[in-house]
């Protein structure tokens, strides 16, 4: 197994990665020596605003499951993590409803079911956590937390510097140690952490990059947003088999297109 890179790490157009910073902001936030991975308390920023963020966040949780939600550990993440440190302080009353919500730059924070529902989707048939996944768009970081209760280790990539920075400010108070930040273009994947036993990606396009599949490990899924042949965007999920690929068209979606490239 490769050396996992820095916090966060920065790759070429090429996807090679260059040195990591020796900057203080730049190195690995770690949770210590507990292999579980608990959250550490981040600075909330509902101070003095009235929102009790542990009892809306179970509130959701059960909203969830009434919305279809069925895997606890899906569920306890989804509880764990507090979605209003993820985003802006005049918006953190609205951090625990089921709606997208602006981040910046053109993006959003997905809503919680959406989040929910495709981390379940990448969960599924997992006897217990999985291994490395590979997050295409990073946004504000709020995935790549939930995903960090999941997955052994998450490598998430942005690529717009923005959010790449916004997300290390929004991650750094948790000190996740498995959690990796990539300020690269996404469709080129991350070859040095693969395989990977998911990936699952913020955007959609009319395809899903072949390269997403061949850092796929065998018996490890892909859940993206993918133009159909009727011209709509839906949630596909590829199962990759050691016969070849698996495809399942879900329901409609809507997520932002897909794009190569940095900003």
């Amino acid at each position: 197994m490769s050396k996992r890179p820095g916090f966060p790490i920065t790759l070429s157009q090429t996807g090679a990665a260059g040195p990591p910073s020796k900057s203080k902001p730049s190195e690995p936030v770690r949770s210590g020596a507990n292999p579980a991975v608990v959250l550490a308390r981040a600075p909330s920023s509902v101070s003095g605003l009235g929102l009790d963020s542990g009892a809306v966040r179970a509130r959701m949780v059960k909203k969830l499951a009434e919305q279809g939600v069925k895997d606890s550990r899906v569920l306890e993440a989804m509880g764990r993590v507090e979605r209003h440190c993820f985003v802006e302080s005049a918006l953190v009353n609205q951090a625990y409803e089921d709606t997208s919500l602006p981040i910046g730059l053109g993006q959003t924070i997905s809503k919680p079911n959406v989040v929910a529902r495709m981390v379940e989707l990448l969960c599924q048939d997992a006897p217990g956590k999985l291994g490395r996944v590979l997050e295409i768009g990073t946004g504000c970081g709020y995935q790549a937390a939930v995903l960090s209760h999941l997955a052994t280790e998450v490598y998430s990539i942005e690529r717009l510097r923005g959010l790449h920075e916004k997300a290390r400010t929004n991650l750094r108070p948790f000190r996740l140690h498995n959690v990796h930040l990539i300020f690269a273009d996404g469709m080129l994947g991350y070859p040095k952490g693969a395989p990977y036993a998911g990936i699952i990606s913020a955007a959609g396009g009319d395809a899903v990059p072949q390269t997403w599949l061949d850092q796929l490990a065998i018996g490890g899924r892909v859940i993206a947003p993918t133009i159909t042949s009727a011209g709509h965007q839906a949630l596909v999920v590829i199962l990759k088999t050691a016969q070849g690929f698996e495809r399942q068209i879900l329901e409609a979606v809507h997520f932002v297109p897909l794009k190569s490239g940095v900003a």
